[in-house]
């Protein structure tokens, strides 16, 4: 057995065969069948049970892996050129089964001729900037990749495990290639004959290559964290011009410095704990405190919501108590994409937790705030600098980002949830001329900050950290001075502003949590286009009444049926149900024009619920609350007619 000299955790032995005891086809099906399969990756319970600890995998699990390896290989060498041998960049998280997958997948990568660099543990993030950095080093260079095999299970529990694969643009692949993935990967799967040949695929590997790619971790490793590194000053920056990077990081670092700034990071046991984290925000002058950074050792839940961010929450408001310079805090998931933050509010004097659509709004702010700042300086400006600026979001995410959006220039566009359709939105839209600089889905705080394609917390801390420190700078107006003057706030800014003052600004939206158990429905009706004809007739006799109860607030309302499906939205012209597996929103507006707020509701395509949100304008969630009900009300009328 090879060990891990970082961690102390075992690597594999490379002179056992993982697959030498074979599965039954009953057994093998009987996993297959539980896995979810989507654009955003394969996962499974690969331990005995949710919150399992043991390292092991049963031979029905680790045939699973292989074949998830098999159907990645034949996609990559089918668009490789004759005779080319791709290179894969592979990694997993600190879940305790990512050994044993990485293990039966890197054999299979072997034995199709693909050649592999493994660096162990590493975050998301940072195995897709150094697939993305290194893939576009010239043909032939040594260093070179083609693609990534990341090996994940995201926020689930830690007997959870999975995989996410990718090209180099720094993202997972679209959702049309995953679709054609997902085929090859359920065709002939779990007969006799395939698990006696993927076996056989698998011992083909020879035992000195898969030592040697072992051996070769801690190279790996460092190119990762090189990579990720000089990629995470490219998204600071907002440049690829190292000049101009050095100008931008430089004016946040001194701003920083002249006041002081404190940020805790609470691990939690993640790949983040083996990251860049410490080092870029020292570097950027911020004091920075660890917390649960051992890899592996889960000090909560691994999902960073509710009662996962007390840790840090406490953390904070100890570190305030001794050091005032102390204001934030962030709580990634196990791969480390994902961050939720809390910060110090000043006013009330305790730490608090920012919800999820929160996050996103101030991520959009600071990013649009600090671009529209930038306009200021001329010598600043990156030449053909598109005419235009969007923000692409997913469906669910509040009518609070149009109205900061459109007080700094910005179009929004949206796209079905998952982050895939809105990375794919924003893709699109960056090829019409647009330039995209923030996306992601509002709904659940994710944030992307290109030029990377998958969230990433510390492009949302270094977004946050602009807006808190960045003042005016001769003629050009700090980021939230200048907010504040496009969105005729102007007269309540003072130059001792915290993140309390800047929440205070953002337009007042009462939104429904996604992490509420009220926003999610359990419903018997697998048939979504039933159900949503159903919604719709029980909706239109409702609607009357509806409207009157929100008219002493609103005035009188209409609505409009929205449908998204993929990487677009559109305006529906027929039934509700033409809307399909898709979003479906009621988008509500005043005698003005103006949104007064949506109905929201999408179905889960992996179990019996309904996902439904309610959003509102100039609300202090008393409407928010009557309309959520209401909805809610209305789906469980048309699941029992549907």
């Amino acid at each position: 057995m090879m060990m891990h000299p970082a961690t102390g955790f075992a690597i594999g032995d490379p002179y056992t065969d993982p697959l030498s005891t074979k599965p039954t086809p009953e057994a093998a099906r009987a996993f297959f069948d539980t896995l979810i399969l989507s654009a955003s990756g394969w996962r499974g319970v690969f331990g005995a049970s949710d919150d399992d600890m043991a390292e092991g995998l049963s031979p029905a699990k680790a045939y699973v892996a292989a074949r998830m390896a098999d159907a990645f290989a034949g996609f990559m060498l089918g668009a490789a050129a004759p005779g080319a041998s791709p290179t894969i960049a592979l990694g997993i998280d600190t879940r305790p089964t990512g050994p044993a997958i990485a293990d039966v997948m890197a054999r299979v990568f072997l034995a199709r001729g693909l050649a592999v660099r493994y660096a162990f543990i590493c975050a998301a993030p940072e195995i897709m900037a150094w697939a993305r950095r290194s893939g576009a080093l010239p043909s032939g260079h040594r260093e070179r990749l083609d693609a990534f095999c990341y090996i994940s299970a995201s926020h689930n529990p830690p007997g959870h495990n999975g995989v996410k694969f990718g090209l180099t643009d720094g993202g997972v692949l679209p959702g049309s290639v995953a679709k054609t993935l997902i085929a090859a990967l359920k065709e002939g799967a779990c007969t006799a004959a395939d698990i006696d040949a993927t076996a056989a695929l698998a011992a083909t590997a020879a035992p000195d290559a898969v030592a040697a790619l072992y051996a070769g971790c801690g190279a790996a490793k460092r190119r990762a964290i090189s990579d990720y590194t000089l990629f995470a000053r490219e998204v600071a920056g907002a440049s690829s011009d190292l000049g101009a990077q050095e100008r931008e990081l430089d004016a946040l670092s001194a701003a920083v410095a002249a006041k002081g700034a404190g940020v805790i990071a609470e691990m939690n046991g993640s790949a983040r704990s083996l990251s860049i984290d410490e080092d870029f925000l020292s570097g950027l002058g911020v004091t920075v405190l660890r917390l649960n950074a051992e890899p592996r050792r889960f000090a909560h839940r691994i999902v960073p919501e509710g009662e996962s961010l007390e840790p840090c929450r406490r953390a904070l408001a100890e570190a305030r108590a001794s050091d005032p310079s102390f204001v934030l805090g962030y709580v990634p998931d196990c791969d480390g994409d994902r961050g939720n933050i809390v910060y110090w509010d000043v006013e009330d004097g305790e730490a608090k937790a920012l919800e999820a659509q929160e996050t996103f709004a101030l991520a959009t702010l600071a990013e649009l705030s600090t671009m529209a700042a930038r306009a200021y300086l001329p010598s600043a400006l990156p030449e053909g600098r598109a005419a235009r600026t969007a923000v692409a979001c997913n469906d669910a995410t509040s009518l609070r980002i149009e109205a900061i959006a459109g007080a700094l220039g910005a179009e929004v566009f949206r796209a079905e949830t998952g982050e895939a359709n809105v990375v794919g939105l924003a893709r699109s839209l960056r090829e019409r001329g647009y330039e995209v600089r923030i996306l992601g889905e509002g709904s659940n705080g994710g944030v992307i900050t290109h030029p990377a394609g998958v969230r990433d917390p510390l492009n949302t801390v270094t977004a946050i950290l602009k807006l808190l420190y960045l003042r005016d700078d001769g003629d050009a107006p700090g980021p939230f001075r200048l907010w504040l003057e496009r969105s005729g706030q102007a007269t309540g800014y003072r130059d001792e502003f915290g993140l309390a003052d800047v929440l205070a600004s953002l337009p007042r939206f009462a939104t429904t949590s996604v992490f509420e158990d009220r926003a999610a429905l359990r419903v018997r009706s697998r048939d979504h286009v039933a159900l949503k004809n159903a919604y719709e007739s029980i909706f239109r006799k409702r609607w009357p009444s509806i409207a009157r109860e929100l008219e002493p607030r609103y005035g009188p309302l209409t609505w409009k049926a929205l449908a998204s499906s993929g990487s677009a939205e559109r305006e529906l012209s027929g039934s509700f149900g033409e809307s399909g597996s898709g979003g479906l929103k009621l988008a509500l507006s005043d005698a003005a024009g103006r949104t007064a707020g949506f109905l929201w509701m999408r179905g889960s395509g992996t179990e019996p619920v309904f996902r439904v949100m309610a959003d509102a304008r100039d609300d202090d969630g008393a409407i928010e609350s009557l309309l959520l009900d209401k909805h809610a009300t209305m789906v469980r009328e048309a699941d029992s007619l549907a």
